[in-house]
């Protein structure tokens, strides 16, 4: 069977999973089969989940399309600006409600998504398949500095986290989704991702300290884990954070 030879190249960000010698290049991909544009995408270790356009000699195609000699592929990450729901074929567009799953290591980043109003699973317990198929069943985006989990074939909605830092990851997620108009400060429990409510005081008086009963009066309280916030220092130090990390 005699060897075949195409050509890929990865745009913008996408780069970032490559090694420093690929980057920005047209890259010869050697094969005696037919595989899948998904499957040569992710030979490069660039995960389905970070593409949204793929042209094949100059046409759109999908993740299960075939390669053949010499096609000349051109790959492209998430389009901020541009609506290319037009033109693009790949599965998984855009979801309407925004939710989240986080891996294993991601525990910070999730307080700082809860703080904001947004949807998030967490758990230091999940194993990546659970992560996988709760990210199917409820429409969740996974989070991730793993890049194994965003090569599952079942995932549809993820992202690879560039930074290690929390706050940096923050506001990385909130770039990448557009999700600065969509900001709810305090609506979510940090601890459990469950809805937080007004609670009278006189409820939970039993509950809080000394000083906290005396001095302040307006209360919140989780609806599934109970735990009470209020408007202390606190409040005003994480609104601040928050400020920062967007700005």
């Amino acid at each position: 069977m005699a060897e075949k030879l195409a050509h890929i190249r990865f745009y913008e960000e996408l780069n970032d999973f490559l090694a420093p010698e690929q980057v920005k290049k047209d890259l010869p991909y050697h094969f005696y089969n037919s595989p899948s544009v998904k499957d040569l995408i992710e030979s490069f270790g660039v995960p389905h989940t970070e593409v949204d356009l793929i042209l094949i000699n100059g046409q759109p195609a999908g993740f299960a399309k075939r390669i053949n000699d010499q096609d000349r592929i051109s790959v492209f990450p998430k389009f901020e600006s541009l609506d290319i729901s037009s033109v693009s074929v790949l599965q998984g567009r855009p979801l309407r409600d925004i939710r989240f799953i986080l891996d294993v290591h991601l525990g910070k980043l999730a307080r700082y998504l809860r703080l904001c109003g947004f949807d998030t699973l967490y758990d230091n317990a999940y194993e990546d398949h659970e992560i996988v198929s709760v990210s199917a069943s409820e429409n969740r985006i996974i989070l991730t500095r793993d890049i194994g989990i965003l090569k599952y074939s079942n995932v549809q909605h993820g992202y690879w986290l560039r930074s290690d830092q929390p706050g940096q990851q923050f506001s990385e997620v909130i770039r990448r989704f557009d999700l600065k108009g969509q900001i709810d400060l305090f609506t979510r429990c940090m601890e459990c991702n469950g809805i937080i409510q007004p609670v009278e005081k006189r409820k939970v008086a039993d509950e809080l300290p000394e000083g906290t009963r005396r001095y302040y009066h307006e209360f919140y309280q989780c609806r599934q884990c109970g735990k009470i916030y209020w408007k202390g220092s606190h409040y005003y130090d994480m609104i601040k954070r928050i400020e920062r990390l967007l700005a």
